[in-house]
């Protein structure tokens, strides 16, 4: 059964998305804070994190941070604040989607399956070869969702992952922001192209010499992005 993570500090909120991900079959656990959200975070075994933004003592935007690079299953932002801004700065943290109050429950449950579903697929459900994309010094192994930089393994969210891939199972080609954002959201995500440009700093940031100049992912003014593989 997968286990999903509640941190909301609305009781109303918090069993109501309860009670419809239980309909579903889903284990939950609820906490109220953020402090306890990054404990149980680290310490349980979760299969997906629901994380209100506006929390008391640590908000949503620390916990994210504090437990992104350490839990590499998917993150969904559920708060009131709707603003670009807000959105931007929770994904540039790592979050995978953002869900803004008021929702529709029925919304809530299916963002949850596809994000299950999609994580399942990248961490085992695909029977393909273990084949190894070495691009310089460092090497991409897509069964296995892990990436190593000079030897030593770099962590990346699902969603950094699925981008690196894409670019690197397609070498020397630009792909536009759009495009990119078709590709890794789909069409049915809520969101825009600035998701992808936050991603592709992340991800140059963790696999670039020099992120303020990149050589492996290019930017190329007013076409996109390539990854350049030789």
């Amino acid at each position: 059964m997968n286990r999903i993570l509640i941190v909301e500090d609305d009781q109303e909120i918090a069993m109501l998305e309860r009670d419809y991900l239980d309909i579903e079959g889903y284990e939950t656990v609820l906490v109220s804070n953020g402090q306890d959200a990054v404990r149980e975070a680290l310490q349980g075994e979760y299969a997906l994190i629901l994380l209100d933004l506006m929390l008391p003592g640590c908000n949503g935007y620390d916990v994210c941070r504090l437990i992104r690079d350490k839990v590499d299953v998917p993150i969904l932002m559920v708060t009131a604040r709707s603003e670009s801004v807000d959105k931007i700065r929770g994904l540039g943290l790592g979050a995978d989607d953002y869900i803004a109050k008021p929702f529709d429950p029925a919304e809530l449950v299916a963002r949850v399956k596809a994000h299950l579903s999609r994580y399942a697929r990248l961490t085992g459900g695909a029977a393909e070869r273990q084949d190894v994309i070495t691009i310089g010094d460092v090497r991409i192994l897509p069964q296995s969702w892990k990436v190593y930089k000079g030897g030593q393994e770099v962590k990346m969210p699902n969603r950094e992952f699925e981008l690196l891939k894409f670019l690197a199972e397609n070498p020397n080609i630009v792909f536009s922001k759009e495009r990119l954002f078709e590709a890794i959201w789909g069409y049915d995500y809520v969101g825009d192209s600035a998701t992808v440009t936050v991603h592709i700093g992340r991800v140059r940031d963790k696999i670039e010499d020099d992120p303020s100049n990149p050589k492996i992912i290019e930017t190329v003014w007013g076409a996109g992005y390539r990854l350049n593989r030789t």
